[in-house]
């Protein structure tokens, strides 16, 4: 649950309109949840397989694929904003965060238009625009902030880009503030467990521990985060939900339970971490233990600046995958 003492906060990895109507708010309620966020995929399987857009849909044929997928988001976004804006209200996160279209990653200009205008169509204030971490997206996170704009950097999988975000993040909100705005925020998403998938059945063969990677790789970026000291800036740990029956459901929530940090997950996730008494904080971790497994990794020829390399690209692939497959789905 929401751990407002040590602002430890739980975000909810799914957006369906239906749920938001019903469950969403019970989550809320009882202080389980204090935000959500969406992706690419996650509105791909939602519109196309639940019924509750077909009403919608009916109402916007002549419109474009992704005319329709902004009308159905754009909706679905408002409502879960408006269920998290009493929390929000009190200082307690409250935000939902959607994605700009994943083949802008490369589109300063294009990221920075889209941005301003999904969060203008919302209408909300809890609205964090989420935009990759890649060059591009650098320099949109930072024109975002400085107009008051709320940013979850996603796609973060290695300490440089973590630095880039901070960097960008910090001087966005330092211009809005002087400028006399109130609030704005933003969170950098770290990807945890995807480095696991990648790497365990190699690791193994080395006799390496397995489905540690992602933990040391994002303690260590959180670590980096947290000695910047920037109260407007939150770690918040993605991909988090484990595949396969090899580990507990609430694994990565557990390992990566610290103060000033926002951890999203899958319903399932959540559920299991709740059932479970709450952990003693793991972060921030040790220098020296970060550095340790690392250097083992680095002298059996394991390439991190490569593994990093990887990731984002196969992560940005498959976001512009299920968005295509998406807007195929709403020709």
């Amino acid at each position: 649950m929401v751990n407002r003492d040590m602002n430890f906060s739980l975000w909810l990895d799914f957006v369906e309109r239906d749920f938001l109507k019903n469950e969403f708010m019970t989550l809320i309620e009882k202080g389980i949840i204090n935000g959500a966020t969406s992706n690419p995929s996650i509105f791909a399987s939602a519109i196309t397989t639940s019924p509750a857009y077909k009403e919608q849909l009916s109402q916007l044929e002549g419109k474009s694929p992704k005319e329709k997928y902004e009308a159905l988001a754009i909706e679905d976004i408002r409502t879960a904003a408006q269920a998290l804006r009493g929390v929000y209200d009190e200082g307690n996160d409250g935000y939902i965060s959607i994605e700009v279209d994943p083949f802008l990653s490369n589109d300063t200009q294009g990221t920075i238009e889209e941005g301003k205008r999904l969060f203008a169509a919302i209408g909300e204030p809890n609205v964090m625009i989420k935009v990759p971490a890649t060059s591009a997206g650098y320099e949109a996170m930072h024109a975002l902030l400085e107009t008051g704009i709320s940013v979850n950097a996603t796609l973060v999988f290695s300490p440089d880009q973590a630095k880039h975000c901070l960097k960008a993040m910090k001087a966005g909100i330092d211009s809005f503030e002087a400028d006399g705005g109130r609030r704005v925020q933003a969170v950098i998403s770290v990807f945890v467990s995807r480095f696991d998938r990648h790497l365990d059945d190699d690791l193994a063969c080395e006799g390496i521990d397995v489905s540690k990677t992602g933990i040391y790789n994002a303690a260590k970026i959180y670590n980096m985060i947290e000695k910047n000291h920037t109260p407007s800036v939150k770690t918040l740990f993605a991909s988090t939900g484990v595949k396969g029956d090899n580990l507990p459901v609430d694994y990565y929530i557990r390992e990566l339970f610290g103060p000033h940090s926002v951890n999203t997950a899958p319903l399932a996730t959540i559920e299991a971490y709740i059932a479970h008494k709450e952990t003693e904080p793991k972060l921030p971790m040790e220098e020296s233990e970060i550095k340790g497994y690392f250097t083992k990794l680095s002298d059996c020829g394991f390439d991190m600046d490569e593994v990093y390399d990887t990731l984002l690209k196969e992560g940005l692939k498959a976001f512009e995958d299920a968005f295509s497959e998406m807007l195929e789905a709403l020709k």
